[in-house]
């Protein structure tokens, strides 16, 4: 199956060169200059990534975002040429994956949707295809593991989901793949600069407290209270461990 991309991007010109290099690379490109149609295209299509653009009319990216995540789990790039961190954590903190500053080439904005397309293989064969190399193999991690038994939360690597008590929990592309790294085995300490090169295979070298947005936005998925966490705990001075109990 084609991997379908949405490009959120009202400048002609970007919009343009990075629809026709990715179709080179096989992806189909569905392309929006307002956040408005590209919202109802998010709510009526498939729609496997997204690059969003910040500064648009009417509707800005950072409100496409918060308004489209509910719609659809699929990763989110943003390409801006806002460069300021609070803008990055900003974008981060409303559900995007990723965030590219303009100028930028398209070999770089390639690598990073290739990135996010190492994802785990999920239990639809179609979602699999258009996902493709798994990031995440089974080789040294459980298949099913019980992350808190009083709230029936599981981690299904095989399934390419977590669940509680039989109903998904829907996580993020990125979330999801912290979430197995911390699982991998639990107990172990891992440190911002670590999770950083594994989730984002050293594709992304900005700030590490990126790491800290996306824990707090699993904290409000897996916890039962994310304002205490007991489950994504952080080491103080060393990163974050998984205690599954």
């Amino acid at each position: 199956m084609t991997t379908r991309l949405l490009v959120l991007e009202d400048d002609d010109g970007i919009r343009s060169a990075l629809a026709l290099a990715l179709e080179d690379e096989g992806y189909e490109v569905l392309q929006h200059a307002d956040a408005e149609h590209a919202l109802s295209t998010v709510a009526d299509e498939r729609v496997d990534l997204m690059l969003v653009d910040l500064m648009l009319g009417g509707m800005d990216g950072f409100t496409f975002i918060r308004r489209a995540r509910p719609l659809s789990q699929a990763p989110i790039i943003v390409l801006s040429a806002r460069n300021e961190t609070n803008d990055i954590v900003g974008a981060l903190e409303v559900g995007a994956d990723d965030y590219v500053t303009k100028p930028f080439v398209v070999q770089e904005v390639s690598a990073r949707l290739r990135a996010l397309l190492r994802r785990p293989a999920t239990a639809d064969p179609d979602a699999a295809a258009a996902a493709g190399t798994a990031a995440v193999t089974a080789t040294s991690r459980q298949p099913v593991t019980v992350l808190d038994a009083a709230q029936e939360l599981v981690l299904d690597l095989d399934g390419g989901a977590v669940r509680r008590s039989d109903v998904e929990v829907h996580l993020t592309v990125t979330e999801f793949r912290l979430l197995c790294e911390l699982a991998s085995p639990p107990g172990r300490v891992l440190s911002r600069r670590t999770l950083l090169e594994r989730v984002w295979n050293r594709g992304f070298f900005g700030d590490e407290r990126i790491v800290d947005v996306h824990i707090r936005r699993l904290r409000t998925k897996v916890e039962q209270d994310a304002g205490n966490p007991t489950l994504v705990v952080t080491v103080r001075g060393l990163g974050y461990r998984l205690d599954v109990r």
